[in-house]
């Protein structure tokens, strides 16, 4: 706990085998309470390794759902054992464990109600191998995001982030996508609702093991991002209305 606010950290996992052991062995426990692995139906031993390195909390799904499906069932299970701080750390070592203790404190200090780990303040996005084309994308998008929303983020594409209960209490997360753009989705509601969103450097690190979605779902991600930001600004100009955006 860090002052007295339950920390449990989730992991969405899909074909994670041979990176859960790493990721998981960083996490620092005198912070952590609580760790919750969810299991998309991989096709690897992700399940077994979390059992070995025993894992309390352990969810497998009966069918593939998806990035946001997997999300779903880890914010679920993270309010159903009292989680009062959330951080979503991808399984494939590709976002470091060591950043959990600042990003936690941020929210245990009621500053904010959400911080993200991004890879773009500083240099470590390119160092850390991220190809060209993706940093491109991630600053074009970034850029249409920041006018639509009316906001300053480094970037909207990191997986590294942590959450209040009062978010996930708060946001219609269940509503987003079951893909990708579940991501994006969430932030929009955070600044439709309201909150503040903090950033932190993070380096990252891009190789054979680590997961990445291809050009394909890439290109259905950056025209569900545009949606979403579009969506966002309609709404708030009165024009249309989306679920998205209700409260729970």
């Amino acid at each position: 706990m860090i002052n007295n606010k339950k920390v449990v950290v989730v992991l969405p996992a899909y074909n994670a085998a041979k990176t859960l052991e790493i990721t998981y062995n960083e996490i620092d426990f005198n912070i952590v309470d609580d760790v919750i692995l969810v299991d998309d139906l991989s096709k690897d031993e992700t399940v077994e390794v979390g059992k070995k390195l025993g894992i309390k909390h352990i969810i497998v799904h009966e069918k593939n759902t998806g990035y946001g499906g997997n999300q779903k069932s880890c914010y679920k299970k993270a309010l159903e054992i009292g989680g009062d701080i959330v951080i979503m750390l991808h399984p494939d070592y590709q976002y470091t464990p060591k950043l959990i203790p600042a990003m936690a404190s941020l929210l245990a200090s009621d500053l904010y109600h959400v911080v993200l780990g991004s890879r773009i303040l500083g240099k470590g996005a390119l160092q850390g191998g991220m190809p060209l084309i993706k940093y491109i994308a991630n600053r074009g998008l970034t850029f249409i995001q920041n006018i639509l929303m009316g906001a300053k983020l480094s970037e909207y594409h990191t997986g590294y982030r942590a959450f209040s209960r009062e978010i996930l209490e708060t946001i219609a997360f269940e509503e987003n996508s079951d893909n990708f753009v579940f991501d994006n989705q969430m932030l929009a509601q955070i600044w439709y609702a309201g909150y503040e969103i903090a950033e932190i450097t993070c380096p990252t690190k891009y190789f054979d093991d680590a997961s990445s979605i291809n050009f394909k779902n890439s290109s259905i991600y950056g025209i569900g991002v545009l949606k979403t930001s579009l969506q966002f600004r309609l709404q708030k100009w009165g024009v249309a209305k989306y679920k998205i955006f209700q409260s729970k």
